[in-house]
């Protein structure tokens, strides 16, 4: 009897490609993974090619093997994806879709009638009269990197002497910053989890919070539907975050991503179907899981590289201490500011589980010792 379960073939072994090794392998889903190194995060716990994502051949051998491509970073030369289709390889999200979080001014174009701030794409600081400003490279740009906050002309100089091209954006005087998430399959059918406030450090996302303290259900609601129009406006097939800033009532869009995202890690421990899980069906047009929450709120804190070197001894005082606590270690080398695992409490008191959390990620990071 043939095995009818598809094998999708993700490019990227990370740890977005790692965290959904679990929800494939309930599915009865295979999953090979494309990975730069073996020691990976996601190749460590999955099957895998070790190869060049930019190399056409490569990748094309390695669709060969798979019955859907996906993907689990923005870094693949779109080039690659259209000779992927060309040679009649199923690939989602497509790449008229995946574009748009590869390049922020094809972005900026394609979104002009959402509400944003406003942009201009500059190659010379003598075209620019408003400072300050936000600049940012249009492309290969995360965690912080490839964005700036310009003050002068001169400084805005300095920056098109290496970048040559970058998109410049009003600089708003913003309240917080929001992400919904969204999945979308190839008949149309879509879902939006309840929108998540992400909280920044030094251009890295450090926690986040569902739902929104404090919003309004009209603005929640509100930023539901922005996010699922993006998604219909652009045909996204899979998961996408819409990143938003937001001020007093207003929405203004920041970023896509077309893949699972750190804002969506709470959905793991704190919702019914995980962001992981239901990329998986809407790229396969599986029927859609249900987004509700299985807590009232679910908190989300970054464990990020530090002087610390053993992560697996402090589970002893931390699970003893708070055995509520959700713990997720990607098993990358640690590095300052890198992102290397999250843990995650879902209760009914938000300031409760913001405590239990900071302190895990305080006592992991060798902040603290008690």
């Amino acid at each position: 009897m043939r095995n009818s379960f598809p094998t999708v073939g993700v490019i990227g072994a990370g740890q977005l490609a790692r965290m959904m090794v679990a929800p494939a392998q309930a599915l009865g889903v295979d999953l090979l993974l494309l990975a730069e190194n073996a020691d990976d995060s996601g190749a460590q716990i999955a099957n895998h090619v070790v190869g060049d994502f930019r190399d056409l051949e490569t990748v094309r051998a390695f669709a060969k093997k798979c019955d859907f491509i996906t993907f689990e970073h923005e870094l693949i030369p779109l080039s690659i994806i259209r000779a992927l289709e060309a040679d009649g390889v199923v690939v989602r999200p497509s790449s008229e879709a995946f574009v748009f979080s590869q390049d922020k001014g094809l972005m900026r174009e394609r979104l002009e009638k959402f509400p944003s701030p406003s942009w201009k794409i500059v190659e010379d600081s003598h075209s620019v009269t408003e400072f300050p400003l936000i600049a940012k490279t249009l492309s290969g740009g995360y965690d912080g990197r490839g964005v700036w906050k310009i003050e002068t002309p001169v400084e805005l100089e300095d920056l098109l002497r290496t970048h040559h091209r970058v998109l410049v954006e009003q600089l708003l005087n913003f309240d917080y910053e929001i992400a919904v998430m969204i999945a979308r399959s190839p008949h149309g059918q879509a879902s939006a989890w309840t929108p998540t406030q992400t909280i920044q450090h030094d251009g890295i996302c450090t926690s986040t919070i569902t739902p929104v303290p404090n919003i309004s259900q009209e603005l929640a609601i509100k930023a539901q539907r922005l996010a699922l129009a993006i998604a219909d406006e652009i045909s996204v097939i899979g998961v996408m975050a819409v990143e938003m800033f937001v001020k007093g009532e207003e929405l203004f869009v920041n970023e896509l991503a077309m893949r699972p995202h750190n804002s969506g890690h709470w959905s793991i421990d704190g919702a019914i179907t995980s962001q992981f899980e239901q990329h998986l069906r809407a790229i396969l047009d599986l029927p859609l899981g249900n987004p509700a929450m299985n807590a009232p709120i679910a908190v989300m804190g970054n464990i990020l590289g530090s002087a610390q070197a053993d992560m697996y001894r402090p589970y002893l005082h931390l699970m003893a201490r708070d055995p509520a606590l959700k713990f997720h270690h990607y098993r990358k080398q640690p590095k300052p500011g890198r992102k290397i695992g999250h843990v995650t409490a879902v209760g009914n008191d938000l300031l409760d589980l913001q405590g239990r959390v900071q302190h895990a990620l305080d006592y992991m990071s060798g902040e603290i010792d008690e």
